[in-house]
C-alpha cells in the first residue's frame, strides 16, 4: 500500500473519530421537586420561639456528605432575610444561612420580635444549592 492509498484507507476512521470525539456530552436533565414549609404560611404571625415543619416532594432528605454527587437528595437550609441561593453556589453557615445538614425535617427557630424573610433552600450533599427551583421564600412577623 502506498502513502495515497494508506491515506485514503484511514481518512473515513479520522472523520468518525473526530465527529465523535467533539460531540458535547448531554446537560443533567434538571432537577424537578418541590420544597414548602409544611406549617407556616406566608404572611403567618408567630411566636418566637417558633417551629419549623421542612418538606421536599421529589427529592430524598440525605445526612450532608454521605454522597455529594448524588443529585436526587439533599437536605434543608433556611435562609433568614434573604432570597434563593444561586444553583451550583456553596451555602455558607451563618446566623442567616441555617444548616439542617443531618436530615432534619423540623427544627425551631429563635428570632427577636420583627418582620421576617425566610426562605427554604435545598442543597446537594456538598452544600450546593439546587438553586431557586428547590426554595421556597415567605414572610413572617415574629411577636413575644
Amino acid at each position: 500500500m502506498n502513502i495515497i492509498s494508506s491515506f485514503a484507507f484511514f481518512l473515513p476512521f479520522l472523520f468518525t473519530s473526530f465527529a465523535f470525539s467533539t460531540e458535547s456530552q448531554p446537560e443533567a436533565a434538571p432537577i424537578k421537586g418541590e420544597v414548602f414549609f409544611e406549617n407556616i404560611k406566608d404572611g403567618a404571625v408567630v411566636k418566637s420561639p417558633f417551629k419549623v415543619k421542612m418538606a421536599v416532594k421529589g427529592l430524598k432528605v440525605r445526612i450532608a456528605g454521605e454522597d455529594p454527587a448524588d443529585k436526587a437528595s439533599g437536605h434543608h437550609h433556611v435562609l433568614v432575610n434573604l432570597g434563593p441561593i444561586a444553583k451550583g453556589k456553596v451555602i455558607p453557615a451563618d446566623e442567616n444561612h441555617i444548616h439542617f445538614g443531618k436530615g432534619q425535617t423540623e427544627a425551631e427557630l429563635t428570632l427577636k420580635p420583627g418582620d421576617y424573610t425566610l426562605t427554604l433552600q435545598f442543597a446537594d450533599g456538598a452544600h450546593q444549592s439546587y438553586g431557586p427551583e428547590l426554595s421556597k421564600t415567605i414572610k413572617v412577623k415574629v411577636t413575644r
